[in-house]
């Protein structure tokens, strides 16, 4: 059998390779896409060829980036982390052919699972496949950022996301994927006030849409300071989650945070810049800032927490805001054949992309 798999072979150039599928092993599962869903941020990294991991090796045991050998990780075979399908066939008890499973392997149209070392998870009857793509991952990610706040306000002992949202006031810094669901999961799990902040007048409006108030990234740390008084000199955010990709974005979000509180970072960055100046509000303002990576889990909180139950949350949070979601957060559904020229257009700026869903059926 053959599969199409979407490729990086250098900066720049994208396209599908027939690959042979391998021979299905007891144990595994025979997964036919339905579909995948893009990850902009991530993969126009590996288009654009900015990607750290392109040039250095990540040491998970030693946690440090060092020289890659070779230096370049080209070609990419493996693009993307959202998929949908369903079991062909199945060579465990644990699955059933014919069921529909969210997992991550990348844009292709066929894929071998081990289910024992890939996460994989039946999706509801009653959830849009379109939006099982973030189930497996991406909405993860988001449900980490809000555990993160809740270990930090109430301990590693914390049973509930709310812990760390209930009854505060919470800034969302970028109104893109990740940003616009941990908005949602901030505001399902009760948070007093939402604010998103972007400099995208277009993404505002998605937010605004949606039901969220949402500011220029430029006005936002005034503004909010002005707004939100919990005593002499200590104003701003409770929270504040940092999901976009830019520094200036996070020495914003260290602009909005009351002091002492707390910057969530989600964010991925592929630049260096001057605009994090540690001496002015981090300093002054005695602020925590926590990387959240869908990696690890706050220290402490496992086993009652770990990726089944993230996933968990997520399919919660996708039922209970399908609505907002597929009318405003998924911009673009279009066949996994459209792919490679969507993302050249992203890369150009010629088209807008919020989330995009590429499917293998009509």
């Amino acid at each position: 059998m053959i599969r199409q798999n979407l490729v990086i072979p250098a900066p720049g150039r994208i396209e599908f390779q027939d690959e042979e599928v391998p021979p299905l092993p007891a144990g595994g599962l025979l997964l036919r896409t339905l579909a995948t869903g893009l990850s902009a941020g991530t993969e126009l990294t590996f288009l654009k060829g900015d990607n750290p991991a392109l040039s250095e090796t990540h040491d998970p045991e030693l946690g440090l980036f060092l020289p890659a050998s070779p230096p370049s990780a080209y070609p990419v075979t493996r693009l993307g982390y959202m998929e949908v399908a369903r079991i062909a066939e199945s060579r465990t008890d644990a699955f059933t052919a014919g069921e529909v499973v969210a997992t991550t392997y990348g844009h292709a149209t066929w894929h071998v699972s081990d289910p024992i070392h890939e996460h994989v998870v039946r999706l509801p009857a009653d959830l849009n496949p379109l939006l099982g793509v973030y189930v497996a991952h991406l909405g993860p990610i988001c449900a980490n950022g809000i555990l993160h706040a809740a270990a930090d306000a109430a301990g590693p002992s914390t049973t509930r996301l709310a812990d760390g949202v209930e009854g505060r006031r919470v800034v969302v810094s970028g109104a893109g994927l990740i940003g616009l669901l941990t908005a949602m999961l901030a505001q399902e799990h009760g948070a007093d006030e939402v604010v998103i902040i972007d400099e995208d007048p277009r993404r505002r409006e998605t937010a605004q849409a949606i039901g969220f108030e949402a500011l220029d990234a430029d006005d936002s740390g005034l503004v909010l300071k002005t707004r939100w008084r919990h005593g002499a000199r200590d104003h701003g955010a409770d929270v504040v989650f940092q999901c976009r990709g830019r520094v200036r974005a996070l020495a914003e979000a260290m602009r909005i945070v009351r002091p002492q509180g707390t910057v969530i970072d989600m964010a991925f960055y592929t630049e260096t810049s001057q605009a994090l100046n540690l001496g002015r509000e981090y300093h002054h303002n005695g602020l925590t800032l926590r990387s959240a990576q869908i990696g690890r889990t706050p220290r402490g909180t496992a086993p009652t927490w770990d990726r089944q139950r993230l996933s968990a949350e997520t399919i919660r949070l996708l039922i209970s805001r399908s609505l907002d979601i597929r009318t405003h957060v998924v911009t673009h559904v279009l066949p996994l054949t459209g792919a490679p020229q969507l993302l050249l257009d992203v890369a150009a700026r010629r088209q807008h992309v919020i989330s995009a869903v590429f499917t293998t059926e009509p």
